[in-house]
C-alpha cells in the first residue's frame, strides 16, 4: 500500500537569510515548512567560507547594520550564537598624500573631522543628521508594513488610508523632506547642505551603494536613506561585523528555524514551481523529486523566478513581461583578499591596527570621482578609477585569519552587468584585468597593498548571478528606484508579497522594503502567508 505524504504548509525556494527568517516565523506559528537551497550550505549571499588555507571571509554581503532588531530579538539570534562587533569608526576616506577624512561615532567628533575640510559644513552637520533621522523615523514605520496593493479592492484601500493618515499628521517640512528623498538625486539633496566636495562625496557614497547609478541620478537620495535605517546592538547609525563572518547571521537564523521544526534541505536546486488549476502546489527539484505544499514562497529574485521557475503559460504574457522587465544591476564586483599585513596609507601611515583599519575604507573622495566611475562603466564596461569600499574584519575578529595576517572584503563599483560585445564576464581574463585595476587603485593610496596580497577571490556580476541567483549581479534583487519601491515593488498590483499565481509568494529582497541583510521581507511575507492560511478553510491544514 502506497503511503500518502501530507503536503507541507509551505515550501520555500532559497535558503538565504530572508527565506530562513520566513521559515522560522511560519514554523513558530505551528506551520510545517521545508526550505530547499540549491547550494551546499544555507545563507545565500550571507555566507562565510575559506577562500585560501587559513583565511575565511564573507563571500558576498560583508557588513552588518540593517538586520532588523525585532527579528534579532524574536528569533533569539544571540542565543543561537550571533554576536555583532561594532566598528571603531564609521568610514575612512583617503583623499590625497596628506589628507583623509575619518568619520568617527559621536556628533562632536564628526564635526571636528569635517571642520578640517569645511567649518561651515561642520556647523551644518547637526541639523543634517537630525533631518535624516526624522526621515528614518517615518520610513522605519513603513518597513514592517505590507504595502497597499494598488487596485486591490476595499480592504487595500482602507489600509492605504491608514498609511496616508500617518503621513498626513507629519509637519509640512517633513512631507517636503520625504518627497525630496524619494525623488531627488543624492547630489541634489546634499548640495544645499554642504560646500566641501569631500564631505558631499562621503554622504553621497551611501546613495550609490548597490545602485548602478551616479550620485546625480534621480532616486539615489532614497538609496542614501535606505542605508541609514540600521543599528547595531541598539545603537542607531552604527555598522559592525558578525563574528565568524556574515555566514554567522545565516547560521543563527537557521538554528532558530530548525529549533522550531523547519526542514532545511541543501544541494536541492528547484527546477520548476508546480502549478495545478492556476495555483502553486509545490516544487519539482532538478533531481525529479516533487515536494507538495499548500503554498510556495520564493526567496529568489522575481526576475529569476518568472524567467526560470514559473512554468510557461502559467501567468499571462503581459504579466510575465512585466516581471522580466524589472530593472536590475548593481554595478557590483566583489573581491576577497588574504593579506600578510595591513594597508599602509599615505594619508595615515602605519601597518599596526588602528581605528581607520577597522572602519569602512572608501576610495572615492569626491563627487566628480563617483560620477566619472559610473559614466566610465556605462561607456566602457567598467570604471577606469573604480569606487571601492574595503573592510578588514580580521581587525575585529582574529579568527578569520592566521595570527598577524588579515582578510579584506572589497566591494567595488562600477562595472556593467554585461560588458560591451564582444567582451564578456565569462572571459576569465576580463575578470582578472579588472581585479588588477582594483588592486592598483588601492595601492595608489597604500603603497604596500599589492605586495601584501597572499591570495584573492574574484566575483564578477555574472559569478554573483550563477552562484547566488543575483540576476545581473543585483544585490537588491531589483534596483531601489522610485518606480520599484513600496507599492510598486516588485510590480504594481503585487506589492503585498502575493504573486499572480494563487499560493505563490515573494519573501526575498525583490519585495518591500528591498535589499540588504535586513530579514524584513521574510518577516513580512510570513505574516501574509499566515493570514491567508488562517482565512482559507481549504488551505488551513
Amino acid at each position: 500500500m502506497t503511503e500518502t505524504i501530507e503536503p507541507k504548509d509551505v515550501v520555500i525556494i532559497g535558503g538565504g537569510h530572508n527565506g530562513l527568517v520566513c521559515a522560522a516565523y511560519l514554523a513558530r506559528a505551528g506551520r510545517s515548512v521545508t526550505v530547499v537551497e540549491k547550494n551546499a550550505s544555507v545563507g545565500g549571499a550571507a555566507v562565510t567560507e575559506t577562500f585560501h588555507p587559513g583565511f575565511r571571509n564573507s563571500v558576498a554581503s560583508y557588513t552588518v547594520s540593517l538586520l532588523n532588531p525585532k527579528i534579532i530579538r524574536e528569533l533569539e539570534l544571540a542565543r543561537h550564537g550571533l554576536k555583532i562587533i561594532e566598528r571603531p569608526a564609521a568610514n575612512f576616506w583617503p583623499v590625497d598624500e596628506g589628507r583623509a577624512l575619518l568619520l568617527p561615532y559621536g556628533l562632536a567628533a564628526r564635526q571636528a573631522a569635517i571642520a578640517e575640510f569645511s567649518k561651515a559644513d561642520a556647523e551644518r552637520l547637526p541639523d543634517f543628521e537630525a533631518t535624516l533621522e526624522r526621515a528614518c523615523d517615518v520610513i522605519r514605520d513603513l518597513l514592517l508594513e505590507t504595502p497597499p496593493n494598488t487596485g486591490d479592492g476595499l480592504y487595500t484601500l482602507l489600509k492605504s488610508v491608514g498609511m496616508a493618515r500617518k503621513v498626513a499628521r507629519l509637519p509640512l517640512a517633513d512631507k517636503r523632506l520625504i518627497t525630496d528623498l524619494f525623488t531627488k538625486s543624492a547630489t541634489e539633496f546634499l548640495d544645499p547642505w554642504f560646500e566641501s566636495d569631500v564631505v558631499k562625496a562621503a554622504f553621497a557614497f551611501d546613495g550609490i551603494v548597490g545602485a548602478f547609478a551616479a550620485p546625480s541620478s534621480p532616486g539615489t537620495a532614497y538609496v542614501l536613506l535606505h542605508h541609514c535605517f540600521g543599528e547595531v546592538n541598539g545603537k542607531t547609525g552604527v555598522w559592525g561585523h558578525a563574528r565568524g563572518g556574515m555566514g554567522a547571521i545565516s547560521d543563527a537564523i537557521a538554528a532558530s528555524a530548525l529549533e522550531s521544526g523547519v526542514e532545511i534541505r541543501t544541494s536541492a536546486p528547484v527546477e520548476q514551481v508546480t502549478v495545478e488549476a492556476g495555483r502553486a502546489v509545490g516544487v519539482r527539484l532538478t533531481s525529479g523529486e516533487d515536494i507538495a505544499a499548500r503554498s510556495v514562497a520564493a526567496n529568489v529574485a522575481p526576475k529569476l523566478l518568472f524567467r526560470d521557475l514559473v512554468p510557461v503559460g502559467a501567468v499571462s504574457e503581459d504579466l510575465t513581461r512585466r516581471f522580466l522587465s524589472i530593472r536590475s544591476g548593481s554595478g557590483t564586483f566583489r573581491m576577497n583578499v588574504a593579506l600578510s599585513e595591513l594597508p599602509n596609507f599615505r594619508s595615515r601611515p602605519g601597518t599596526k591596527a588602528d581605528v581607520h583599519h577597522g572602519s569602512g575604507i572608501i576610495i572615492g573622495a569626491s563627487l566628480g570621482y563617483l560620477e566619472k566611475a559610473y559614466l566610465d562603466a556605462r561607456q566602457n564596461g567598467w570604471s577606469a578609477k573604480p569606487i571601492i569600499e574595503m573592510v578588514i574584519p580580521s581587525t575585529l575578529d582574529p579568527s578569520l585569519a592566521p595570527e598577524g595576517k588579515h582578510v579584506a572584503s572589497l566591494f567595488v563599483q562600477h562595472v556593467a552587468p554585461k560588458l560591451p560585445a564582444p567582451r564578456s564576464w565569462q572571459d576569465q581574463t576580463e575578470k582578472e584585468e579588472f581585479a588588477d585595476l582594483v588592486i592598483d587603485t588601492i595601492t595608489a593610496h597604500a603603497a604596500n597593498f599589492r605586495s601584501s596580497i597572499i591570495a584573492r577571490q574574484v566575483l564578477s556580476p555574472l559569478d554573483l548571478e550563477h552562484r547566488f541567483g543575483l540576476v545581473d549581479g543585483d544585490i537588491f534583487h531589483g534596483q531601489l528606484s522610485l518606480d520599484q519601491l513600496f507599492s510598486l515593488r516588485p510590480v504594481m498590483g503585487f506589492a503585498n508579497y502575493r504573486l499572480p499565481l494563487a499560493g505563490l509568494y515573494l519573501c526575498g529582497s525583490g519585495a518591500h522594503p528591498g535589499g540588504g541583510v535586513t530579514g524584513v521581507p521574510g518577516h513580512n511575507a510570513a505574516r501574509e502567508i499566515l493570514r491567508d492560511l488562517r482565512r482559507s478553510k481549504v488551505w488551513a491544514g
